[in-house]
């Protein structure tokens, strides 16, 4: 699995990460609220109840956390329910390293699917993730936001 530039994996989220977790939220996503007319629901996320309930993970710098991983399992695939990366850090391939450790998380859960789901507004995001091998499957009506789920699909490992 390829790790980040530091070459740590990333780290599981601890309650006391909950506060610089909604920061890294609002300044990942906040420049989405015009293009949305809407704020993004990771910016609304209480993030000391995900930890308790979700597999959240960070990636830690001396700078504090670059960027966020939220992981909820659905059945039959692991859901991204968010993925953020600090704007000052954007660049330096923490995001796919979020999606990598995702996939091996999804693998070491005996998944073998990730789903996710983006606003369509994100146009940059849409094509971000198809760029990743990232297949979009539909899109839906939820509350004021119009959404498109995205689906990546691979071989589970050998046992």
């Amino acid at each position: 699995m390829s790790r980040d530039a530091s070459g740590k994996d990333p780290e599981q989220a601890r309650p006391e990460d909950a506060t610089a977790l909604t920061e890294l939220a609002r300044r990942a996503y906040e420049r989405f609220i015009p293009i949305m007319n809407a704020v993004p629901l990771p910016m609304t996320a209480d993030y000391a109840a995900l930890i308790g309930s979700a597999d959240v993970w960070v990636m830690r710098s001396a700078a504090g956390i670059g960027a966020s991983l939220v992981l909820v399992p659905q059945g039959d695939h692991l859901l991204i329910e968010s993925i953020a990366v600090d704007p000052d850090r954007q660049g330096e391939g923490l995001g796919r390293e979020m999606l990598h450790w995702a996939l091996k998380r999804a693998r070491e859960q005996g998944f073998n699917e990730l789903r996710l789901y983006t606003n369509v507004l994100m146009h940059e995001n849409r094509a971000w993730y198809k760029r990743a091998g990232w297949t979009e499957l539909h899109e839906e009506q939820r509350g004021d936001k119009r959404i498109v789920h995205f689906a990546y699909r691979f071989q589970p490992v050998a046992q």
